[in-house]
């Protein structure tokens, strides 16, 4: 089950305390995340834990009526599982439980069943199977497990592998499998797991149908893309800690996202209606989020910090001029004919300290339903199903000269502290930027967005505006596209007129 979508190239103010205030969520200080002798983690501070080492276990003794399964005979949960009719709770006794030699052994799940590990349950997949928990079953619960071993490939996962409706997966701990250490289903609940050191993601939110109503809470998601998938398959956009796909309605909250090898939580080609607080989110090589061709967001009360300082200091190194930041908005904005709980993106209460620049809306004028430009497979927008429909002579009028490209517009950035000191994470002024920009369209030669159309809008009537906030650092502006480098007193005036009522504390 492969994805069909790839990913292009592409003082604290008394608001921002208002906010987190009102909202009960407490940011997370800017302590050190590692201890400066051994290099190892820290637990965070805030309203997130460290789940990792630290899972809440499962019951010590089967609950009445559960089916107990024994790790001493081997493939015993796969045969219990068969034997026992759907709804059955099985309940795993400590010890290492293995499968069948066969790689497509696993456990094929029923409607409502529960497997609950004792302390020390663990499901080894002794790198023979490619997956733990299969079928599209709904409602099943798995908790208190230890999942480790398993090998599938690429963009398929371990736990959940159809993708099921209605699970609960809940204080387990996933780690050092291929893959990614879990599917989704619509509503799925994710929540205390640790999702550690996995070959691609902790989670890869894709179904083969429609995904909606998913909740990623209080998970420890640390140290995924073991494999490095981007060095396989360059450009795949196939790597980081979470990946999103055309899932409608998802709340991640008081996660702590931190040292994956690419992008600590990625929403890519048609999500809607994102919730996105009080997660920290630190030392992923690349963007702390990623919102990619999606819809409607409210990203509100995150600590990220240190984040894309690999990704960044190579492009600096290839000298690249495109403004890669921690927050990565491209092609996405608020939509109000798309339904969700908000009809903008907005950006608000977040403290950002010393991550490679701030935030980067990004609009790619070659890329749109039914370019060639366009690298997320087959698909269109939301507002136009059938892509044939984005062609000439249609697509250069209006509806269709609208909807039929994805628009970083109703972008609201509010009430956020930014700051970066140059010298304590290595670089020049290069990592001290926000942006908001596009190309020149040049492609393909029937494209209705040719010249400077998109880098206009985007600029100046998509209603993307950045105010309130407060900065520290020697931060820079980049606006229409990369040769439009302008200083803060400039922002500030006509005709971009940005960051009102903002603050700016120059240093480092």
């Amino acid at each position: 089950m492969k994805n069909p979508f790839s990913a292009p190239r592409r003082s604290v103010r008394a608001g921002v305390l208002a906010v987190v205030v009102a909202l009960g969520t407490t940011a997370c200080t800017a302590s050190p995340t590692a201890d400066s002798d051994t290099g190892v983690p820290r637990a965070p501070t805030g309203t997130v834990a460290a789940v990792c080492g630290h899972t809440k276990p499962g019951p010590g003794k089967a609950p009445a009526g559960a089916v107990e399964v024994d790790p001493d005979v081997p493939g015993a949960l796969s045969a219990k599982t068969k034997q026992y009719p759907a709804g059955t709770t099985f309940w795993l006794a400590p010890g290492t439980h293995t499968l069948g030699d066969g790689e497509f052994d696993s456990v094929q799940v029923k409607d409502g069943d529960a497997y609950l590990g004792a302390p020390g349950a663990i499901l080894d997949g002794r790198r023979l199977n490619k997956y733990a928990f299969t079928s599209e079953s709904t409602d099943v619960t798995i908790r208190g497990l230890t999942v480790r071993g398993f090998v599938p490939p690429q963009d398929e996962g371990v736990v959940n592998h159809d993708s099921g409706d209605g699970w609960l997966i809940e204080d387990n701990t996933i780690e050092n499998n291929e893959g990614a250490a879990l599917m989704a289903g619509s509503r799925q609940q994710v929540r205390g797991n640790c999702l550690k050191d996995n070959g691609q993601y902790g989670l890869n939110a894709y179904k083969d149908g429609d995904l909606t109503d998913l909740v990623l809470e209080g998970n420890e998601i640390t140290g995924n893309n073991t494999s490095d998938w981007e060095s396989k398959v360059e450009g795949c956009g196939c790597t980081g800690g979470v990946k999103f796909w055309a899932v409608d309605k998802a709340d991640v909250r008081n996660n702590w996202v931190h040292d994956n090898r690419g992008t600590g939580l990625w929403a890519d080609t048609n999500n809607n209606d994102f919730l996105i607080e009080g997660n920290l989110i630190e030392n992923n090589d690349g963007p702390a989020i990623t919102y990619e061709i999606s819809y409607n967001a409210v990203i509100r009360a995150n600590t990220m910090r240190r984040n894309n300082l690999v990704e960044g200091r190579k492009f600096a190194a290839n000298g690249d001029s495109f403004p890669s930041s921690a927050v990565y908005l491209s092609e996405s904005g608020g939509e109000p004919r798309v339904p969700a709980r908000t009809t903008k993106i907005d950006f608000y209460g977040n403290v950002m300290t010393d991550n490679w620049s701030g935030v980067t809306l990004w609009e790619n004028a070659d890329r749109f339903c039914n370019s060639p430009a366009n690298t997320s497979g087959g698909s269109c927008t939301r507002l136009v199903h059938d892509q044939e429909r984005c062609g000439q002579p249609a697509i250069a009028s209006k509806p269709l000269y609208d909807d039929c490209r994805w628009k970083t517009q109703n972008v609201d950035i509010h009430d956020n502290t930014f700051s970066v000191d140059p010298r304590s994470i290595g670089c020049s002024a290069l990592c001290a930027r926000m942006a908001v920009l596009s190309n020149y369209g040049t492609f393909p030669k029937w494209s209705p967005y040719m010249g400077d159309a998109v880098q206009q809008a985007i600029t100046f009537t998509q209603h993307n505006t950045w105010r309130d906030n407060h900065y520290t650092g020697p931060w820079s502006f980049m606006s229409k596209d990369t040769s439009h480098v302008i200083h803060p007193s400039q922002w500030q005036s006509a005709p971009y007129s940005q960051d009102r009522d903002s603050s700016f504390v120059q240093g480092g």
